[in-house]
């Protein structure tokens, strides 16, 4: 066979092989409202610039009827390509090829594109989209899970790992997203889940859908399995682009820098805490008056709405933000709030991300459902991630800051680099009216009028004890500043921060309560 009909065979194989399962089921896969792998991989990355590996991968089962089924790429897409002039690694699930079902060479093509994130030091991303393992396949199919999980982790730390769900991820399938640092959904076409409603139907006669048992909803507002929701495929790609802008390529390199905005006091900032102790304000306001052009990219924002976790940029650099959020059970700690800050602390933490904390919490959510749920053990969680982390740390109490929450929220006990508090702040070891309650118990009892008594002493407590200035006489706070310059001292002391080094005793790793 001469070159030029040996070139036409190959391009021939490729246009096949484009083609995935076929043009009947590309045309099923877009009806029900879903692109196919190739194309959400062109739309992912930069024009022209996605490479494809492993393109003729076919799998090795002959076993019930295999032989006879076409399997093209093995159900797969593995390559790497730049996204926005930044190399990174994918694999994409072809629905259209058997269910995008997993066997044993599917899996090697999404272990070798790994294997080679983690040796160039650049981004995995994960599209998923498939039925699950590969019946036909056995315990090759088991092993091919077994073999992702395994790379998941090695790559834990050392590079960006983003999963993707854009159809069903089942089963084994879903420990692979759920190992990763970031999981993107999209609504009514997005599925995780262990067992299926009809498994679930059948052990507990419970009739529910696909939709009520592992959506975007319920893995984004009630479950915490996923970080980011979105309404089409599209709008999905977009937001994957905007998280990587603000992420390095790896554990030994830092974010981009961006051309910083100019570091000026933001007047606003003075009138946003209200005079009255327990009428509550949005901290969001706070936080898009800080980060450079009010840009602010919020993680989990459907998930233990009290607590706030998200990633902007101050004068150009990446920083990650965790704040109370007082419009929702007054911005207490409990059990998800833990457990979503400590999370996000720690990623934060292994990829050279400084941590900005703002304080306004009353404590921990009391009563038995906390208690049994474990508050104690999650509670733990976020002393130990920010007590853990030694990148830069500066936090500022904007109002409460009671009791243990006091610590946990990114105190000077717990290694924060620099304090700060706003005039309003309030720092004590209980809020003012428990405490007069106790302190001033007797003289309210005994009192003509106990309860004018009980209010006058509440202001007695809260004008001497519940203040910045008592800590900031210890050196608890390095200064109480006026709302209007906090950005402007966060961004002179990121600056001053920028080459920390910290020295930890030698150990293979910590012991967090899981």
């Amino acid at each position: 066979m001469s070159t030029g009909k040996k070139i036409n065979e190959l391009l021939g194989r490729k246009e096949k092989l484009e083609l995935g399962g076929g043009t009947e089921s590309i045309e099923k896969q877009h009806k029900s409202g879903k692109m196919t792998a190739r194309e959400r991989l062109r739309m992912l990355f930069d024009e022209h610039s996605f490479v494809e590996i492993d393109t003729f991968v076919e799998t090795r089962c002959t076993d019930f009827g295999m032989q006879d089924k076409k399997v093209p790429g093995d159900g797969v897409v593995t390559g790497y390509g730049t996204i926005n002039g930044r190399i990174v690694y994918a694999s994409s699930q072809d629905f259209t090829v058997i269910g995008g079902s997993l066997g044993e060479m599917h899996a090697g093509k999404i272990t070798k594109v790994m294997d080679m994130a983690v040796k160039m030091g650049a981004p995995f991303i994960s599209i998923n989209d498939s039925g699950g393992a590969r019946i036909q396949e056995g315990t090759d199919a088991l092993g091919g899970y077994g073999d992702i999980f395994y790379r998941n982790t090695l790559a834990s730390g050392v590079i960006p790992q983003i999963s993707v769900i854009m159809g069903p991820c089942a089963g084994g399938a879903v420990y692979s997203p759920a190992i990763c640092d970031f999981i993107f959904m999209v609504e009514k076409s997005s599925y995780m889940f262990i067992t299926g409603p009809e498994v679930i139907k059948t052990v507990t006669g419970e009739d529910i859908t696909f939709e009520g048992l592992g959506g975007a909803d319920v893995h984004n507002a009630l479950s915490g399995v996923a970080h980011f929701k979105h309404a089409s495929e599209e709008e999905c790609i977009n937001d994957i682009k905007r998280l990587l802008a603000f992420l390095p390529d790896n554990n030994m390199s830092d974010p981009p820098v961006c051309e910083g905005q100019s570091i000026l006091p933001v007047e606003a900032l003075n009138s946003i805490v209200p005079d009255e102790p327990n009428k509550p304000y949005d901290m969001m306001d706070v936080i898009l008056g800080v980060v450079d052009n009010g840009d602010f990219m919020e993680v989990q924002k459907s998930f233990a709405l009290n607590m706030i976790v998200g990633f902007g940029r101050i004068n150009g650099r990446t920083v990650g933000i965790v704040a109370n959020q007082p419009r929702f059970l007054a911005g207490v700690l409990d059990v998800n709030s833990s457990d979503k800050a400590a999370r996000f602390i720690r990623f934060c933490d292994a990829f050279n991300i400084p941590l900005v904390s703002f304080t306004d919490t009353p404590g921990y959510l009391p009563g038995v459902g906390q208690e049994h749920s474990g508050v104690i053990r999650h509670g733990a969680k976020l002393l130990f991630a920010f007590s853990e982390a030694t990148v830069p740390k500066i936090n500022v109490v904007i109002k409460k800051a009671i009791g243990g929450a006091y610590i946990a929220m990114n105190s000077r006990h717990l290694g924060a680099d620099m304090a700060f508090a706003w005039p309003t702040a309030e720092i004590a070891v209980m809020g003012a009216e428990g405490a007069a309650n106790i302190v001033f118990r007797k003289e309210i009892s005994s009192a003509d009028n106990p309860a004018e008594m009980r209010v006058k002493k509440i202001e007695e407590f809260r004008e001497k004890f519940s203040n910045p200035y008592i800590p900031a006489a210890r050196g608890y706070l390095d200064d109480v500043i006026e709302p209007s310059m906090t950005r402007i001292r966060i961004a002179n002391a990121l600056e001053m921060l920028s080459t920390k080094r910290e020295n930890r005793p030698a150990k293979k790793h910590g012991n967090i309560p899981l």
